[in-house]
């Protein structure tokens, strides 16, 4: 890895998931079509890109028994647990609707509604994801959402994997599709004869996915556009060389443009693991993919102080941020950006993954310094309520209309007006 000062930083920020010009008119086209043909353009797109013949796109009861019988028992266990490590962690994101009574008999408040459905897209490919489900269904389920669909590209047998059936059942999904792509969040946004409409999409995809769900952004809701995968490691000499350039290379296998950073005050530490990096890339099954990560986004600063790595820490805002100093917990109080922090030795970034309970879709790309990860409030929406008395209405009834002639509003004064005169 690289192993660089402080004052040579370079912004962990890649370029916007923008597309070419070719993808961005494949994307359209492809919208365009799903809008107009529903079903028939949609069966037609999953020949083409998944190269295979769907009778229909739901996911049966029986094909969720055969996933079953595919895993063992200890993996549905693990997911149940996570499931309800997750599940408690959101349920404290819960607010109520609230409301004030004020003398004059004004009542202000606020009303929170959940969302009426959500449409979860979970990545296929090379790997299967779970943890997706899990991550983006339950705060939905705790959020209040009745209406939850997952949709997923088929393989050329016309399946999900087991691992991720076997995931939504657990979780509680009752609506599952076999389609993916851009293909999908236009289903998922404008509705087919198979799948009715929702109002939010959330989870991770390919280029067309992302692109897809930023043309369709104002007429649904989306969760964000996700960039690859981030990881900055926050260290001090008491920090073990071999266990930090593992979790380095836990993002790295990610993806080629997945970023990985070590930031501390010790020279010593910074060439122990720059070594120990590639070592371990060596013997690593995604070599190729995280090797190429590694050249062209991997890096190692090296700070006067640990003041000066943490200020490094914040700008770069990253998305996972391990502290492993000899008082980490001294330390969070001085982070302002990163998507989840990561406190002390044990707390290694796929413990967040899969079974802590805080979730793992997270803000990258710098974003982190005015984003959230996903959570409770995304699924739901806020009403201001207000109850405005008669008694509040002539006390403050001549300021509103001021304030509106203020603006040339003529017709907004006079509504206001109306209802203070005699009668």
């Amino acid at each position: 890895m690289k192993i660089l000062k402080v004052n040579e930083l370079v912004s962990i920020k890649r370029s916007i998931e923008a597309g070419t010009s070719e993808q961005q008119e494949i994307v359209k086209g492809i919208i365009s079509e799903i809008r107009h043909r529903g079903d028939n353009a949609l069966r037609e797109f999953t020949e083409k890109f998944d190269r295979v013949t769907l009778a229909s796109f739901s996911v049966t009861e029986s094909e969720i028994e055969a996933a079953y019988a595919e895993v063992d028992q200890p993996y549905i266990e693990i997911v149940r647990e996570a499931a309800q490590n997750i599940r408690a962690f959101h349920e404290k994101q819960l607010r109520p609707s609230w409301m004030t009574t004020e003398e004059n008999g004004t009542i202000l408040g606020q009303k929170i509604t959940p969302l009426d459905s959500v449409g979860v897209y979970v990545p296929g490919g090379t790997a299967a994801y779970p943890s997706s489900v899990l991550m983006n269904v339950i705060p939905a389920q705790v959020a209040g959402v009745k209406r939850i669909v997952m949709v997923s590209p088929p393989d050329e047998q016309g399946k999900l994997p087991a691992a991720v059936l076997v995931a939504s059942k657990e979780a509680g999904v009752k609506e599952v599709y076999k389609v993916g792509g851009a293909q999908a969040i236009a289903a998922l946004a404008y509705g087919t004869e198979s799948i009715a409409p929702v109002d939010k999409i959330t989870g991770p995809g390919n280029i067309f996915v992302a692109l897809a769900k930023r043309e369709v952004f104002g007429d649904v809701d989306i969760d964000m556009i996700a960039g690859p995968s981030e990881i900055a490691v926050l260290a001090d000499d008491t920090a073990r060389a071999d266990e930090v350039a593992a979790d380095l290379l836990s993002q790295a296998e990610h993806d080629p443009r997945a970023c990985s950073v070590l930031v501390t005050p010790s020279v010593a530490l910074a060439e122990a693991v720059a070594e120990e990096v590639e070592k371990q890339l060596a013997v690593l099954p995604r070599k190729e993919i995280a090797s190429r990560s590694i050249a062209d986004y991997g890096a190692i600063y090296v700070t006067a102080d640990l003041d000066e790595a943490v200020e490094t820490v914040n700008q770069l805002a990253p998305e996972h941020l391990e502290v492993i100093t000899e008082n980490a917990m001294e330390l969070l109080g001085k982070i302002r950006h990163a998507g989840a922090i990561f406190v002390g030795r044990y707390s290694s970034e796929p413990v967040g993954d899969y079974f802590a309970g805080p979730n793992h879709v997270l803000p990258t790309n710098g974003t982190a310094r005015f984003s959230s990860p996903l959570n409770v409030d995304d699924f739901q929406k806020k009403s201001s309520v207000i109850v405005y008395s008669e008694k509040a209405l002539k006390e403050n009834g001549a300021k509103i209309a001021s304030f509106a002639r203020m603006e040339g509003l003529e017709a907004h004064a006079r509504a206001v007006e109306t209802r203070l005169k005699e009668r």
